[in-house]
Protein backbone atom coordinates (compact mmCIF):
# COMPACT_ATOMS: atom_id res chain seq x y z
CA UNK A 1 0.00 0.00 0.00
CA UNK A 2 1.78 3.13 -1.00
CA UNK A 3 1.74 6.42 1.13
CA UNK A 4 0.37 8.88 1.05
CA UNK A 5 -3.46 8.05 1.15
CA UNK A 6 -6.28 10.40 2.35
CA UNK A 7 -9.93 8.95 2.90
CA UNK A 8 -12.28 12.02 3.03
CA UNK A 9 -15.74 12.28 3.80
CA UNK A 10 -17.91 15.69 3.26
CA UNK A 11 -20.99 16.35 5.24
CA UNK A 12 -23.36 19.18 3.20
CA UNK A 13 -26.49 21.32 4.17
CA UNK A 14 -29.16 22.97 1.67
CA UNK A 15 -27.90 26.17 0.03
CA UNK A 16 -30.55 28.39 1.12
CA UNK A 17 -28.97 31.34 -0.69
CA UNK A 18 -28.72 29.37 -3.79
CA UNK A 19 -32.41 28.68 -3.67
CA UNK A 20 -33.11 32.26 -2.44
CA UNK A 21 -31.33 33.11 -5.92
CA UNK A 22 -32.17 30.29 -8.58
CA UNK A 23 -35.92 30.96 -6.98
CA UNK A 24 -36.02 34.74 -7.19
CA UNK A 25 -37.07 35.12 -3.60
CA UNK A 26 -37.31 38.26 -1.81
CA UNK A 27 -34.41 38.95 0.69
CA UNK A 28 -36.45 39.51 3.59
CA UNK A 29 -37.56 36.14 3.33
CA UNK A 30 -36.80 33.67 5.98
CA UNK A 31 -34.56 30.24 5.38
CA UNK A 32 -37.27 28.41 6.59
CA UNK A 33 -39.97 29.84 4.41
CA UNK A 34 -37.75 29.55 1.39
CA UNK A 35 -36.67 26.11 2.30
CA UNK A 36 -40.18 24.89 3.16
CA UNK A 37 -41.58 26.57 -0.26
CA UNK A 38 -39.09 24.59 -2.27
CA UNK A 39 -40.09 21.53 -0.64
CA UNK A 40 -43.99 22.05 -0.83
CA UNK A 41 -43.40 22.37 -4.78
CA UNK A 42 -41.06 19.27 -4.79
CA UNK A 43 -43.68 17.32 -3.49
CA UNK A 44 -46.41 18.91 -5.86
CA UNK A 45 -44.57 17.56 -8.28
CA UNK A 46 -43.97 14.38 -6.90
CA UNK A 47 -40.28 14.45 -7.07
CA UNK A 48 -37.70 13.85 -4.04
CA UNK A 49 -36.61 16.18 -1.00
CA UNK A 50 -32.82 15.32 -1.80
CA UNK A 51 -31.62 18.60 -2.73
CA UNK A 52 -29.38 18.87 -6.07
CA UNK A 53 -26.05 18.52 -5.84
CA UNK A 54 -25.04 22.10 -7.19
CA UNK A 55 -27.23 23.40 -3.89
CA UNK A 56 -25.43 21.25 -1.36
CA UNK A 57 -23.57 23.38 1.06
CA UNK A 58 -19.88 22.11 1.97
CA UNK A 59 -20.14 22.17 5.90
CA UNK A 60 -17.53 19.88 7.01
CA UNK A 61 -14.93 17.89 5.24
CA UNK A 62 -13.37 14.89 7.13
CA UNK A 63 -9.58 13.18 6.45
CA UNK A 64 -7.72 10.37 7.58
CA UNK A 65 -4.24 11.03 6.30
CA UNK A 66 -1.78 8.50 6.32
CA UNK A 67 2.31 9.00 5.20
CA UNK A 68 5.18 7.58 6.15
CA UNK A 69 5.47 9.59 9.07
CA UNK A 70 1.99 8.38 11.15
CA UNK A 71 -1.83 8.65 10.76
CA UNK A 72 -3.56 12.15 11.20
CA UNK A 73 -7.39 13.04 11.17
CA UNK A 74 -8.20 16.37 10.52
CA UNK A 75 -11.50 18.50 9.53
CA UNK A 76 -12.11 21.38 7.88
CA UNK A 77 -15.51 22.77 9.03
CA UNK A 78 -17.59 25.94 7.75
CA UNK A 79 -18.00 27.44 11.39
CA UNK A 80 -19.37 31.14 10.59
CA UNK A 81 -21.16 30.03 7.75
CA UNK A 82 -19.08 32.32 5.09
CA UNK A 83 -15.74 30.05 4.47
CA UNK A 84 -17.28 27.62 2.36
CA UNK A 85 -14.64 28.44 -0.04
CA UNK A 86 -11.75 28.53 2.24
CA UNK A 87 -13.12 24.53 3.13
CA UNK A 88 -12.96 23.36 -0.06
CA UNK A 89 -9.81 25.37 -1.07
CA UNK A 90 -8.33 23.75 1.94
CA UNK A 91 -9.05 20.26 0.69
CA UNK A 92 -7.62 20.56 -2.48
CA UNK A 93 -4.72 22.38 -1.36
CA UNK A 94 -3.44 19.01 0.72
CA UNK A 95 -4.45 17.23 -2.63
CA UNK A 96 -1.81 19.67 -4.83
CA UNK A 97 0.86 19.17 -1.68
CA UNK A 98 0.72 15.29 -1.14
CA UNK A 99 -0.62 14.19 -4.45
CA UNK A 100 -2.46 11.59 -2.16
CA UNK A 101 -4.37 8.34 -3.28
CA UNK A 102 -7.86 9.61 -2.61
CA UNK A 103 -9.64 7.22 -1.04
CA UNK A 104 -13.59 7.41 -0.55
CA UNK A 105 -17.54 5.80 -0.17
CA UNK A 106 -19.88 6.87 -2.95
CA UNK A 107 -17.05 9.94 -3.86
CA UNK A 108 -17.58 9.96 -7.19
CA UNK A 109 -21.08 9.57 -7.04
CA UNK A 110 -21.72 12.20 -4.09
CA UNK A 111 -18.67 14.09 -2.37
CA UNK A 112 -16.82 15.26 -5.38
CA UNK A 113 -19.30 16.38 -7.85
CA UNK A 114 -20.69 18.92 -4.81
CA UNK A 115 -16.97 19.99 -3.64
CA UNK A 116 -16.47 20.10 -8.19
CA UNK A 117 -19.96 22.85 -7.94
CA UNK A 118 -19.03 24.19 -4.85
CA UNK A 119 -15.23 24.85 -5.93
CA UNK A 120 -16.75 26.13 -9.10
CA UNK A 121 -19.06 29.07 -7.20
CA UNK A 122 -16.02 30.06 -4.84
CA UNK A 123 -13.23 30.73 -7.04
CA UNK A 124 -11.22 27.75 -6.02
CA UNK A 125 -8.00 26.37 -7.50
CA UNK A 126 -7.32 23.12 -8.14
CA UNK A 127 -4.71 22.54 -10.95
CA UNK A 128 -3.12 18.99 -9.69
CA UNK A 129 -6.13 17.87 -9.14
CA UNK A 130 -7.65 17.90 -12.60
CA UNK A 131 -4.63 17.46 -14.34
CA UNK A 132 -5.02 14.39 -17.27
CA UNK A 133 -2.06 14.52 -18.79
CA UNK A 134 -1.82 17.97 -19.71
CA UNK A 135 1.11 19.31 -17.45
CA UNK A 136 2.25 15.82 -16.05
CA UNK A 137 2.06 13.01 -18.15
CA UNK A 138 2.26 10.41 -15.74
CA UNK A 139 -1.84 11.83 -14.99
CA UNK A 140 -3.24 10.78 -18.38
CA UNK A 141 -2.92 7.21 -17.13
CA UNK A 142 -3.85 7.57 -13.69
CA UNK A 143 -5.64 10.85 -12.59
CA UNK A 144 -8.10 12.11 -10.27
CA UNK A 145 -11.26 12.51 -12.60
CA UNK A 146 -11.38 8.81 -14.97
CA UNK A 147 -13.31 6.57 -13.35
CA UNK A 148 -11.47 3.59 -13.69
CA UNK A 149 -7.82 5.42 -12.37
CA UNK A 150 -6.59 4.57 -9.23
CA UNK A 151 -5.74 7.98 -8.08
CA UNK A 152 -9.19 8.77 -6.73
CA UNK A 153 -10.53 5.01 -5.77
CA UNK A 154 -14.18 5.48 -5.29
CA UNK A 155 -14.47 2.14 -2.90
CA UNK A 156 -17.95 1.72 -3.22
CA UNK A 157 -18.23 1.87 -6.72
CA UNK A 158 -15.18 -0.31 -7.24
CA UNK A 159 -16.30 -3.21 -5.10
CA UNK A 160 -19.84 -2.94 -6.95
CA UNK A 161 -18.00 -3.46 -10.05
CA UNK A 162 -19.06 -0.16 -11.44
CA UNK A 163 -22.95 -1.31 -11.43
CA UNK A 164 -25.33 1.20 -9.52
CA UNK A 165 -27.28 -1.97 -8.58
CA UNK A 166 -24.68 -3.86 -6.69
CA UNK A 167 -23.90 -0.59 -4.17
CA UNK A 168 -23.70 -1.39 -0.50
CA UNK A 169 -24.13 0.87 2.19
CA UNK A 170 -20.77 2.31 3.92
CA UNK A 171 -22.43 1.22 7.25
CA UNK A 172 -23.19 -1.50 6.52
CA UNK A 173 -20.06 -2.98 5.11
CA UNK A 174 -17.98 -1.49 8.06
CA UNK A 175 -20.04 -3.77 10.73
CA UNK A 176 -20.12 -6.81 8.65
CA UNK A 177 -16.19 -6.42 8.64
CA UNK A 178 -16.48 -6.12 12.68
CA UNK A 179 -15.61 -2.31 12.71
CA UNK A 180 -18.00 0.52 14.53
CA UNK A 181 -19.90 1.65 11.46
CA UNK A 182 -22.39 5.02 12.07
CA UNK A 183 -22.50 6.34 15.17
CA UNK A 184 -24.65 9.50 16.53
CA UNK A 185 -26.59 10.16 13.58
CA UNK A 186 -26.97 9.79 9.65
CA UNK A 187 -26.75 11.74 6.59
CA UNK A 188 -30.28 12.50 6.67
CA UNK A 189 -30.19 14.40 10.28
CA UNK A 190 -27.60 16.41 9.35
CA UNK A 191 -29.34 19.62 8.73
CA UNK A 192 -31.61 19.33 11.26
CA UNK A 193 -28.41 19.08 13.64
CA UNK A 194 -26.99 22.28 11.84
CA UNK A 195 -30.32 24.30 12.86
CA UNK A 196 -29.82 23.48 16.08
CA UNK A 197 -26.39 24.35 16.46
CA UNK A 198 -24.55 20.97 16.51
CA UNK A 199 -22.03 21.36 14.16
CA UNK A 200 -19.24 20.37 16.35
CA UNK A 201 -21.44 17.11 16.84
CA UNK A 202 -21.86 16.86 12.73
CA UNK A 203 -17.88 17.34 12.46
CA UNK A 204 -17.41 14.48 14.89
CA UNK A 205 -20.12 12.54 13.17
CA UNK A 206 -18.42 13.20 9.88
CA UNK A 207 -15.01 12.13 11.33
CA UNK A 208 -16.38 8.69 12.33
CA UNK A 209 -17.77 7.80 9.19
CA UNK A 210 -13.87 8.93 7.74
CA UNK A 211 -12.42 6.26 10.02
CA UNK A 212 -14.87 3.51 9.07
CA UNK A 213 -13.86 4.28 5.45
CA UNK A 214 -10.20 4.65 6.23
CA UNK A 215 -10.72 0.81 8.25
CA UNK A 216 -12.67 -0.68 4.86
CA UNK A 217 -10.16 0.41 2.63
CA UNK A 218 -7.32 -1.28 4.97
CA UNK A 219 -9.47 -4.93 4.47
CA UNK A 220 -9.85 -4.09 0.99
CA UNK A 221 -5.61 -3.76 0.76
CA UNK A 222 -5.45 -6.86 2.54
CA UNK A 223 -7.55 -8.97 -0.12
CA UNK A 224 -6.48 -7.27 -3.17
CA UNK A 225 -2.60 -8.08 -1.63
CA UNK A 226 -1.44 -4.48 -0.97
CA UNK A 227 -1.03 -5.26 2.65
CA UNK A 228 0.11 -8.63 4.21
CA UNK A 229 -2.04 -10.38 7.45
CA UNK A 230 1.28 -8.56 9.06
CA UNK A 231 0.86 -5.72 7.65
CA UNK A 232 -2.83 -5.35 8.21
CA UNK A 233 -2.81 -5.99 11.75
CA UNK A 234 -0.12 -3.53 12.43
CA UNK A 235 -2.35 -1.00 10.88
CA UNK A 236 -5.26 -1.71 12.50
CA UNK A 237 -3.16 -1.32 16.37
CA UNK A 238 -1.81 1.94 15.18
CA UNK A 239 -5.31 3.14 14.33
CA UNK A 240 -6.17 2.07 17.69
CA UNK A 241 -3.22 3.84 19.77
CA UNK A 242 -3.99 6.80 17.57
CA UNK A 243 -7.62 7.28 18.72
CA UNK A 244 -6.64 6.04 22.03
CA UNK A 245 -4.99 9.16 22.09
CA UNK A 246 -7.59 11.24 20.48
CA UNK A 247 -9.95 9.83 22.70
CA UNK A 248 -8.48 11.84 25.92
CA UNK A 249 -9.72 14.89 24.24
CA UNK A 250 -12.47 13.93 22.70
CA UNK A 251 -15.54 11.80 23.70
CA UNK A 252 -16.48 10.03 20.47
CA UNK A 253 -13.75 8.44 19.69
CA UNK A 254 -13.87 6.80 23.26
CA UNK A 255 -17.65 5.81 21.90
CA UNK A 256 -16.16 4.52 18.67
CA UNK A 257 -13.62 2.14 20.34
CA UNK A 258 -16.08 0.79 22.72
CA UNK A 259 -17.95 0.23 19.67
CA UNK A 260 -15.13 -1.88 18.33
CA UNK A 261 -15.68 -5.39 18.13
Amino acid sequence: MGWPVLVFDIESIPDIAGLRALRGEPGEAADAQVYAAWLAERKEKGQSDFVPLHLQRVLCISVVFRNSDGLRIHSFVDRDDQSEGKVVQTFFHAVEKHMPQLVSWNGSGFDLPVLHYRGLRHGVEAGKYWDMGEDDREFKWNNYISRYHMRHLDLMDLLAMYSPKNNAPLDAMAKLCGFPGKLGMDGSQVYAQYLAGQTEDIRRYCETDVMNTYLVYCRFQKMRGGLTEAEYEQEIVLVKATLDQLALTESHWDEYLKAWV
